[in-house]
């Protein structure tokens, strides 16, 4: 029998080590946190001892019984006492004695016991202890699981497989190709089955039925730093210069924040010949947009600020607020990581958000991310940027024309068999931590 010590810096990477380096056939006989990550302990050939038989034990049994007692103890002692306390609330109310005591009654007239003092440091730091390992042993069985589901989806549906796979390579989430592929999978011929489940795929990407700038308005851009907020509001505002002329659009900048901001619109408000209002910190939204009110489009710029910056909850309510009318649209760059595009929803959809506007498509290695988070959050698709030319490269979507960019920027190979059984892993865990 093989055994050995692994150490990562979390489960699944541990399970992966143990598999790489003693096969599917290991078995993990210990799990533990430690510094840094967790340790597995992993053998190959390993047999289960046999079961030995139960042998009575003296001591144990007579510190069982000592315990009974002191339990019963406790509660003759906790009952006489409420029954001398409810005596005394008798006779200083005037009240005789009942001839026969009604155990509901007695129960109800007790006083309330005295909380247990708080547990001790020891057993609070057994009880972390407990936790830990009960969190250790959850993950271990989710990636177990994991791989089961994966290797038996291979063995008994190897056309849902392979369309897994090809999911999987275009980047969507885990949970949204799993209702995709449920869509399709009465269907036997493969070549249809895909065509069928890109449809699907296409038909779950909003997109507004009017061109924001033609509906005029307010239309405001949040979203974090590093987006491409101010560079898609200056194709936004070239596109409609170039169609309708100055007049009746303004720009609006509430980014006072970053060294430069204001100048570089203000230096796009001369180019187009656009008038521009700054909004300073503590200055009211309303008033900045009441001269403003004659203009048929109005763009505001806003700061990209850390969620945990008190500023972004101000300016979050400033757009919010009832007398200002905007439609919000969160600016999203298909470069960005899955965790990046999520903490930026959760943090600016305070506000309300109206849509999104997916930037840098020219950088991405895969729209599958950004794809996912739109449909998971119901979020309409309003514009695509794709380059650095103003306003060439602003364009109105089209959802089949998504489909169809997702899938030829799709990876050139197939995931690893790790990867695939880590996803159906996620697959595991509680709703809860998948929508987040």
């Amino acid at each position: 029998m093989q055994v050995k010590r692994f150490f990562a810096a979390d489960m699944r990477q541990a399970m992966k080590l143990v598999r790489d380096e003693l096969g599917a056939d290991a078995a993990i006989i210990g799990n533990r946190r430690v510094a840094g990550g967790v340790e597995l302990t992993a053998a190959l050939d390993y047999q289960l001892p046999p079961e030995p038989a139960r042998q009575p034990n003296p001591a144990l049994e007579a510190e069982l019984r000592k315990t009974q007692a002191k339990i019963a103890s406790a509660h003759a002692e906790l009952t006489t006492r409420a029954q001398s306390d409810a005596g005394k609330d008798r006779q200083l109310l005037g009240v005789q004695p009942e001839a026969k005591a009604d155990p509901l009654a007695a129960a109800l007239r007790q006083k309330p016991v005295a909380p247990a003092p708080a547990a001790a440091p020891a057993d609070n730091r057994a009880l972390e202890a407990m936790r830990s390992e009960l969190n250790g042993l959850r993950e271990l069985i989710e990636v177990q699981l994991g791989s089961i589901a994966w290797g038996q989806l291979q063995n008994r549906r190897p056309q849902q497989a392979s369309l897994w796979r090809r999911l999987q390579r275009m980047g969507l989430p885990a949970e949204l190709s799993r209702v995709l592929l449920e869509k399709v999978s009465s269907v036997q011929e493969p070549r249809q089955a895909w065509r069928m489940l890109l449809a699907h795929l296409s038909h779950a990407i909003k997109t507004p039925q009017v061109e924001p700038l033609e509906e005029g308005g307010v239309i405001a851009l949040v979203g974090p730093a590093g987006m491409g907020k101010t560079t898609t509001l200056a194709k936004m505002a070239a596109r409609y210069v170039l169609k309708y002329g100055a007049q009746n659009i303004a720009l609006v900048s509430m980014d006072s924040y970053r060294i430069g901001a204001q100048e570089q619109l203000k230096t796009l408000g001369r180019i187009l010949n656009v008038s521009v209002t700054m909004v300073d910190p503590g200055q009211s939204l309303t008033q900045a947009l009441a001269p403003l009110a004659r203009k048929r489009v109005v763009l505001i710029d806003t700061a990209g600020l850390p969620a945990s910056d008190p500023a972004l909850r101000m300016q979050l309510e400033s757009l919010a607020g009832r007398g200002v009318k905007a439609r919000n649209y969160l600016v999203l760059a298909a470069t960005s990581q899955s965790q990046v595009l999520k903490s930026a929803y959760h943090s600016y959809k305070r506000c309300g958000l109206a849509g999104c506007i997916l930037t840098k498509l020219d950088e991405a290695g895969s729209l599958g991310e950004v794809l996912g988070l739109a449909i998971g959050q119901y979020l309409p698709v309003a514009y695509l940027a794709d380059g650095p030319r103003i306003p060439d490269d602003l364009h109105v979507p089209r959802s089949h024309q998504l489909v169809s960019r997702a899938v030829s920027l799709q990876a050139p190979e197939d995931p690893s068999e790790e990867a695939m059984a880590d996803m159906f892993a996620g697959l595991y865990q509680n709703p809860a931590r998948r929508a987040g």
